[in-house]
């Protein structure tokens, strides 16, 4: 089955974000070495599950190419997306443990927390990127902006269930009841949970201001490596 140009494009990236995954393991090894300590091991963890997100978008575009969107196969894939994708940028509030424990070195752990924060990130983006090119072939441009903001704002108040309720994307499967009731108490008692919508909607910001600038960002190379391109050709 022969991939789209953007797939290819994107696999490009993939290696890149795989460097970097590798260096956040390899910190990790020198602090728990240097600390004889695995404390922080929940980091590696969660950094498996931000990947998957990028992995269900990957198999997605081969089966939106074989089979549709709308196959049976593709809504899976679409459903595992949305379920795992929250956890690529779950990885931002691990910061808040960066002083739980008494280390060998504030400063070392603090780029080491940032390296899986921004692995996280870039691994979310790169496979929210991936669904939008085939977004903006099915969609108007304010459609697809759309689409992505209700992806984003579910991403940000799964964020609130994972960190305040401590719920991950497992219990969708092994506790759907706590699940929705999670969801739901926040839209019936809205005084009682202000931390979920102040939670939502700071993450809502972060991530789509940091999405849009990286979408504004590569525009803007790709256009200069285009206008480059054509100019060598005169």
């Amino acid at each position: 089955m022969r991939l789209s140009r953007e797939v290819v494009s994107a696999s490009g990236f993939i290696w890149p974000l795989m460097v970097l995954s590798l260096m956040s393991v390899a910190f990790f090894g020198v602090g728990a070495y240097e600390n004889r300590s695995t404390e922080f091991w929940y980091l590696l963890w969660n950094l498996f599950l931000g990947w998957l997100p990028l992995v269900f978008s990957l198999l997605l575009l081969k089966v939106i190419r074989g089979h549709g969107w709308t196959s049976w196969p593709g809504i899976g894939l679409s459903l595992l997306w949305i379920a795992f994708l929250p956890n690529s940028f779950y990885m931002v509030s691990d910061f808040l443990h960066l002083q739980d424990y008494q280390r060998v070195n504030v400063v070392f752990d603090t780029v080491m927390f940032s390296s899986f924060v921004l692995s996280g990130l870039l691994v979310g983006f790169t496979s929210l990127y991936l669904l939008q090119t085939e977004l903006i072939k099915r969609l108007r441009p304010p459609g697809v902006w759309a689409v992505l903001a209700a992806v984003l704002v579910s991403c940000s108040f799964a964020i609130y269930i994972g960190r305040d309720l401590r719920m991950s994307s497992w219990d969708i499967l092994t506790n759907p009841g706590a699940i929705l009731v999670g969801i739901s108490d926040p839209f019936v008692a809205p005084r009682q949970h202000e931390l979920a919508f102040t939670t939502t909607l700071t993450f809502f910001i972060f991530l789509s201001v940091l999405y849009m600038t990286a979408w504004q960002l590569a525009r803007a190379i790709a256009s200069r490596g285009e206008a480059h391109l054509l100019y060598n050709r005169k």
